[in-house]
């Protein structure tokens, strides 16, 4: 399995979430299974750090050392990207995350 998430990865994520919801939230740490890349038929397990805000889930997996890849999901088949697979920063990668689930939040509420 790859490395696991340093404390100041998570620091970047708690951080991040405060500027967003504007209250402490500490993601818990989890481990998931993913394909590496789309034709891989084998799941990788990797590292993750793993919140809830109302019914929405959000998932940040480590793949390696400064490679992240992000979703979040309502339920199994409300599965959602932010269209780009592989992020080299963890701030950006969170910073998007939380970007595309707001945006996405206001559409289907017809903002």
């Amino acid at each position: 399995m790859s490395e696991e998430f340093t404390s100041d990865e998570v620091d970047i994520v708690e951080s991040t979430l405060l500027e967003r919801y504007g209250k402490a939230m500490s993601p818990q740490l989890a481990d998931v299974e993913l394909r590496l890349h789309p034709d891989d038929r084998e799941l990788a397990e990797r590292p993750a750090l793993y919140w809830e805000d109302g019914d929405c889930h959000f998932i940040i997996c480590k793949l390696g050392n400064n490679r992240f890849r992000s979703q979040f999901f309502y339920r199994g088949h409300q599965q959602y990207g932010t269209g780009r697979d592989e992020y080299d920063d963890l701030y950006h990668c969170a910073v998007t995350l939380l970007q595309v689930q707001a945006d996405h939040q206001a559409q289907q509420a017809g903002n």
